[in-house]
């Protein structure tokens, strides 16, 4: 038995449950943990392509590429977007190619790595597809140097 079924939220729920009518617990376990749609981006206002960086919003932990204020990050971090069944159509552009939410809403499994299928969160970290390690603070970059800092995003 996995860690996820010893959580109650059902084997394979994300196969069986449309994302608009998951639980809050079900919604939540989508995230993989890689860290990177909390690093900051960069979007060409020409051609709307959404670059990645190294530069990691001030709340994320750089060792578990986990938000340390999740449940009150807006108290920080006001902008921070939250996703949802709701808004995740207008917000798919700038989600990282490997999200679940990307992936589940258009219709593509979730990669073999995902901590939903191995049952254990440092899978994601094992694959090489999350910035473990690799991330910059928000604080130490001045915003016109983020260009500096632009990445290829790990798949």
């Amino acid at each position: 038995m996995t860690e996820i079924d010893r959580k109650g939220l059902g084997h394979r729920f994300w196969e069986k449950i449309p994302m608009a009518k998951m639980s809050r617990p079900q919604w939540e376990a989508l995230c993989d943990g890689c860290g990177k749609c909390c690093l900051n981006k960069l979007e060409d206002e020409e051609t709307g392509e959404v670059a990645l960086t190294r530069v990691a919003c001030r709340l994320l932990d750089d060792d578990t590429c986990l938000c340390s204020q999740y449940p009150i990050r807006h108290q920080f971090v006001p902008e921070c977007i939250v996703l949802s069944p709701k808004t995740i159509t207008e917000n798919l552009y700038w989600l990282p190619q490997t999200c679940a939410y990307r992936l589940l809403h258009m219709g593509q499994p979730l990669p073999e790595w995902h901590p939903l299928l191995t049952g254990r969160p440092e899978t994601v970290h094992e694959a090489h597809a999350s910035l473990r390690g690799q991330t910059v603070s928000e604080f130490d970059v001045a915003d016109d140097d983020w260009e500096d800092y632009i990445i290829e995003e790990p798949t």
